[in-house]
């Protein structure tokens, strides 16, 4: 039986991976303003999509050849690399883009949140895994209104790694006092669908323009757990919780 549903919330709640990619794109022309499109760079932010900071910096500078002009601003920002200069010039696009309401609430999934409502309403229980930090993650989910709906949220702050390693999905899973196989998750990216397969819960991979190539061509799960329509998504975790049922 499936007891819980866990949600990721970048990608999956909110479009965040999109506004990412954005203030990647401003920071990377803002550091090489004749060098790089901004179209290039959110193409190739769609390959690190659920990584790290470090990861994500440090591959889009190599990526544009940015270090020296990211270098350059270390002292700037009191950093001793140049991953994290870049990572504070694209933070001050990011926080203005999260610090207007009308722009974070433009960017909501609708669909993934109307199924973390209905969850709540056949009293299943709710929890929320995201590698956000707490500030930022509340931010966001109190624009929405919808930090009264998890029983339990864990953030990057909760846990010494990151997704893909399952330890974020461990900790709910214990929280709730479930074992994780009556636990749901629903991510977009593969790096939350091998943290959540890692941990031994479901998952339903609901993918984004950012995620879906990625999702497919990793054959993390199988197809038929992937949601590209939005309109279908409920009839697939209908499926999958009474295959759940039936065992």
């Amino acid at each position: 039986m499936i007891h819980a549903m866990i949600f990721d919330l970048d990608g999956t709640l909110v479009q965040t991976e999109r506004l990412k990619a954005l203030s990647y794109a401003h920071a990377a022309k803002e550091l090489c303003p004749n060098g790089v499109s901004e179209g290039e760079v959110i193409e190739a932010f769609k390959e690190v999509v659920g990584l790290s900071r470090q990861e994500v910096a440090t591959t889009l500078m190599e990526r544009f050849k940015l270090a020296e002009a990211a270098r350059s601003r270390m002292g700037e920002f009191g950093v001793s690399t140049p991953w994290q200069a870049l990572v504070q010039v694209r933070m001050k696009y990011y926080e203005a883009m999260l610090d207007d309401p009308e722009v974070v609430l433009a960017h909501q999934w609708p669909h993934n949140v109307a199924l973390l409502h209905e969850a709540r309403r056949i009293a299943c229980k709710t929890a929320l895994t995201t590698m956000s930090y707490c500030a930022q993650a509340r931010r966001i989910l109190k624009v929405f209104n919808l930090i009264d709906e998890f029983d339990f949220i864990a953030t990057r702050d909760d846990v010494e790694h990151g997704k893909p390693d399952p330890e974020i999905y461990e900790l709910v899973a214990r929280e709730l006092m479930l074992h994780p196989n009556e636990c749901l998750a629903i991510e977009d990216s593969p790096v939350g669908v091998k943290a959540a397969l890692a941990a031994g819960m479901w998952c339903i991979a609901v993918t984004t323009p950012f995620t879906r190539n990625r999702i497919y061509g990793g054959h993390l799960i199988d197809d038929r757990w992937v949601v590209d329509d939005p309109g279908t998504l409920t009839d697939v975790v209908r499926e999958m919780i009474s295959e759940r049922t039936g065992d």
